[in-house]
């Protein structure tokens, strides 16, 4: 995670419309494994206030993610 001061320069976003959706530039990202048993998921669309939901697999293809346990 990145410290809220890095956030602007590094990504162009500011903090809470901080989303893998939409960045304007490519960072890695993972996705929890246990998304994977989920039909579908809602997450942040890239701008405060918006949100899209769609199905794990389809998020991971979009942001090029990897499902791995990053939670307990």
């Amino acid at each position: 995670m990145l410290k809220q001061a890095q956030l602007l320069p590094l990504t162009g976003y500011v903090h809470g419309g901080c989303s893998s959706m939409g960045m304007k530039k490519r960072f890695p990202t993972v996705i929890d494994a246990t998304a994977q048993e989920l039909r579908e998921m809602t997450v942040s669309a890239g701008k405060v206030g918006y949100q899209v939901t769609l199905a794990p697999g389809d998020l991971a293809k979009f942001v090029g993610a990897t499902f791995a346990p990053v939670s307990k």
